[in-house]
């Protein structure tokens, strides 16, 4: 499989709608991923089975704020840095990239970054949606570790983070990021294409593409029975939003973490209150009080009219939306892993709700 420029549009929607509220602005990296098309070859998207099980394939992606991604755009060798850097630590060439995460802005980024290097790009990522911790990432979940990872900023400066947990090397990456503009390119460690299947969630790029164009042909306004179809999920409620409550969360030993919130808007079918709670994704619907749906599985929230995913740090109050759950990737279902994105890994005192 190729991506071309017709592919971009339905690309973008289906990785906006699986960053459930968080992954950042998809608008340019997709403006990114359409002039890398124009100048280069379009990458080869290769499945797991397709590849070679000793071929090296090195997981890329944005990490920081991912707003400050938009105001401060990457010069071109960011990327080139940090998969350079981990290169020279493990001494393994990579064959190929692939994106630490589907959802939002690195649905699309790694494969820029694929055409600037000459690489092949992987069908498949570390998440399956958008997640905000490098600890929560598949490699972690599965015991293999984030590090060694690489991570490269706009100025030319490279850190490598050889060793340490997967608790650590989020911490580390986040100091990182806060004295380099907001944002790195980060680089993990190649993992042999034979590996994959037990620390990844693979077809996640085709299936990204599939969603969005499914999405983008059911139109604008569509009814509740087509959007659902589109979607393949649920539509939780569709209504005008009438409250957004915003505030910084807990964050380790006492310090701030991310921003928290909800969002409670009145279902037209009913006259139900749906509540949101928030982190850098939605993470928890609850219906009159009750929960619905909650993480792992993807809860997004669209602009009624276009369709537009409304990311957590963009909703407002008089907009007509609706709420909507994606199934979470299997691999997030396992009891084994389950506990790494369910509500209470947040902070939330919740069971998972709706998990199939």
């Amino acid at each position: 499989m190729r991506i071309t420029a017709g592919d971009v549009p339905a690309l973008e929607r289906g990785a906006a709608l699986l960053g459930s509220g968080g992954g950042g602005d998809t608008a340019t990296s997709a403006l990114l991923l359409r002039r890398q098309l124009e100048r280069g070859p379009e990458p080869d998207v290769w499945s797991l089975r397709e590849l070679s099980p000793t071929a090296w394939v090195v997981p890329v992606g944005v990490v920081g704020a991912t707003a400050a991604f938009t105001e401060k755009l990457p010069s071109g060798d960011e990327f080139a840095s940090a998969v350079a850097a981990v290169e020279r630590w493990t001494g393994e060439r990579a064959d190929a990239v692939m994106s630490i995460e589907i959802g939002g802005l690195n649905g699309l980024m790694p494969l820029v970054v694929a055409g600037q290097l000459g690489l092949s790009y992987v069908d498949a990522d570390l998440s399956g949606r958008g997640l905000p911790r490098l600890d929560q990432l598949a490699v972690a979940a599965a015991g293999r570790g984030v590090a060694p990872a690489a991570l490269a900023e706009q100025g030319g400066h490279v850190m490598v983070l050889a060793a340490g947990s997967d608790v650590m090397v989020e911490r580390s990456a986040r100091a990182f990021v806060a004295g380099s503009g907001g944002w790195a390119a980060l680089a993990l460690a190649p993992i042999p294409a034979g590996e994959l299947a037990a620390c990844s969630i693979p077809g996640t790029t085709s299936a990204a593409l599939a969603l969005g164009r499914r999405v983008l042909a059911a139109g604008e306004s569509p009814a509740r029975t087509a959007l659902e179809e589109a979607l393949d999920g649920a539509v939780l409620a569709r209504g005008r939003v009438l409250e957004v409550a915003r505030h910084v969360g807990p964050g380790p030993h006492g310090s701030p973490g991310f921003g928290r919130g909800s969002v409670t808007l009145a279902d037209h079918d009913g006259g139900d209150l749906l509540r949101l709670e928030m982190e850098n994704e939605y993470l928890l619907a609850l219906r009159d009080g009750v929960p619905v749906a909650s993480t792992p599985d993807v809860l997004s929230v669209l602009d009624h009219r276009t369709g537009v995913p409304v990311q957590c740090d963009t909703i407002r109050v008089g907009l007509e939306v609706d709420v909507v759950r994606l199934a979470a990737a299997p691999f997030w279902t396992d009891p084994r892993r389950l506990p790494v994105l369910q509500p209470r890994a947040y902070g939330i005192d919740c069971d998972p709700v709706g998990v199939r």
